[in-house]
């Protein structure tokens, strides 16, 4: 899906740059544009963001580490 239609820019697009490190909307607009021109796409972008980066933290396993006082 185009999320902004002035730099065609995708939701794939924008899942590849999470995965690269960006996590907030000013390192999506520097990295890709998004956002940039008439400012109709930033809700989407945002909202794309956010379910990104929620799907990546719960990609994570946690780690649980063991207590050293309990025997």
């Amino acid at each position: 899906m185009i999320v902004c239609i002035c730099n065609n820019i995708s939701e794939r697009k924008i899942r590849q740059a999470v995965d690269a490190g960006a996590t907030t909307m000013p390192k999506l607009r520097d990295s890709l544009g998004v956002g940039t021109c008439c400012g109709k796409c930033h809700a989407c972008a945002k909202s794309v963001l956010r379910e990104c980066l929620d799907d990546a933290n719960q990609a994570q396993p946690m780690l649980f580490q063991s207590n050293a006082l309990a025997a």
